[in-house]
């Protein structure tokens, strides 16, 4: 709630229970809610505890109206890049991915289908307000690769068996990352021009998906 009143996303109804002012931290938001023109309507513990999604609640729920970002709203750089999430089934990864690429300076992130929604409440808890900063959006294979090509966008699928990335590369990159289980789809190496790896000490199978976003999108967006 503070990164969406940050960001000033659109709030539409606030409910507060007396936790909430039990926290300094609590109490400050409330008043900043309060300062924006927001009505904060206060309920009973009982009341928030059948509305809230979380066992431990904070004291605070919402009805918010997230940005609607489109595929003109992303614009990828050398050291900019775009993370693309293929059938990233688990709410908390896909959350945890966005929230990375926000921090290490991405340009945005794409969900090709089978992919956790961002309006799942755990995803967008996961994100710890990122979503609210930074371009997410849903796309179709066909449409990745049109607005791959008229932007001049170097595909990179995340795989096992893939080279270090190139840091001399100095186009605009997408990096795609799939699921644990299955990986990128096969379907989409015709979009790709490359594919990219972590080199791993032996015995090590895999990463998991967010950790191994982490890394790449670390090493593209580093100085």
């Amino acid at each position: 709630m503070e990164e969406a009143l940050a960001a000033r996303v659109a709030i539409r109804q606030v409910l507060a229970s007396p936790a909430l002012e039990a926290t300094p931290r609590g109490g400050t938001l409330k008043a900043a809610l309060a300062r924006a023109g927001h009505r904060v309507e206060s309920v009973s513990e009982t009341v928030f505890g059948q509305l809230a999604a979380t066992d431990h609640p904070q004291g605070i729920l919402a009805v918010v109206e997230p940005p609607r970002w489109r595929l003109e709203d992303i614009h990828p750089g050398p050291r900019a890049p775009v993370l693309v999430l293929d059938g990233v089934q688990d709410p908390g990864n896909v959350g945890a991915m966005v929230r990375t690429a926000f921090a290490l300076g991405a340009a945005g992130v794409l969900a090709l289908p089978g992919t956790a929604e961002l309006t799942n409440p755990k995803t967008l808890r996961a994100t710890m307000g990122a979503c609210f900063r930074m371009p997410f959006v849903a796309v179709e294979d066909e449409a990745l690769r049109d607005w791959a090509r008229e932007g001049k966008v170097r595909v990179l699928l995340a795989a096992a068996d893939g080279a270090p990335l190139d840091r001399r590369d100095r186009v605009p990159l997408a990096l795609v990352v799939g699921n644990e289980g299955a990986g990128v789809r096969p379907a989409l190496a015709r979009l790709a021009s490359g594919r990219a790896g972590i080199p791993l000490r032996p015995g090590a199978e895999s990463l998991n998906v967010a950790a191994a976003a982490a890394i790449l999108l670390y090493e593209v967006t580093r100085e």
